[in-house]
């Protein structure tokens, strides 16, 4: 199953975010699979944090983590009961994304799909915004 064959309805927003419009959407697929990791890990107030950091074959990584804490510039936003917060330097990078969950005979796992990204590597996990040249190095995973 490729990502085109997967559902890829966003989930509409529930209330207001606090700093204004939403930066990224989440599939019906990736907010089940969060709601259900929420609460099988017992994080049930725990938000998804969505960021990018330096690293990987192309220049920047994606990371997904439970986190229960709001620091200072952080956008939070709700997607029908899915707590997402992006930090500050993460939301130049991630503008428009969705975050997708993928389950195929070839694994199952979240995805982001960026407009952002102008290039990635064969992982899907790296990938730059500035079109400069891949970095020498192997998949941040």
């Amino acid at each position: 199953m490729t990502l085109s064959e997967t559902p890829r309805e966003p989930i509409p927003m529930t209330g207001g975010a606090p700093s204004g419009e939403l930066l990224v959407s989440v599939t019906e697929a990736a907010g089940r699979k969060v709601l259900e990791l929420r609460e099988r890990e017992g994080k049930a107030d725990a938000r998804l944090r969505l960021f990018v950091k330096s690293g990987g074959c192309s220049g920047f990584s994606y990371g997904l983590a439970f986190d229960e804490k709001v620091n200072d510039g952080d956008k939070v936003e709700d997607h029908s009961g899915v707590p997402v917060v992006i930090d500050q330097f993460s939301q130049q990078h991630v503008s428009g994304a969705e975050i997708d969950y993928v389950d195929s005979l070839m694994g199952s796992g979240f995805a982001i799909n960026n407009p952002n990204a102008v290039s990635s590597c064969a992982c899907g996990s790296s990938f730059n915004t500035d079109g400069s040249p891949a970095k020498a190095g192997g998949c941040a995973h």
